[in-house]
């Protein structure tokens, strides 16, 4: 058996088995991908409200400092 014909095989079964995976999968509907992405979604403008802050602050810090030592 040539490594073309095993990679070939190799690949087809990749392909068989991630198809035979995704069936197994239990998929969200649609009411809970919305509910998910938006919990998501404030989630994320969440931590970049915080993730401003803290650097603001620390901004706010360093700006203070560079006065006072120059």
């Amino acid at each position: 058996m040539t490594t073309e014909a095993r990679s070939e095989n190799a690949l087809m079964r990749y392909f068989r088995e991630t198809r035979a995976e995704l069936s197994k999968v239990a998929w969200p509907t649609r009411e809970e991908g919305i509910r998910l992405t938006t919990i998501v979604f404030i989630a994320t403008v969440i931590a970049t409200i915080v993730i401003f802050g803290v650097d603001s602050i620390f901004h706010e810090l360093i700006v203070l400092l560079l006065r006072v030592t120059a």
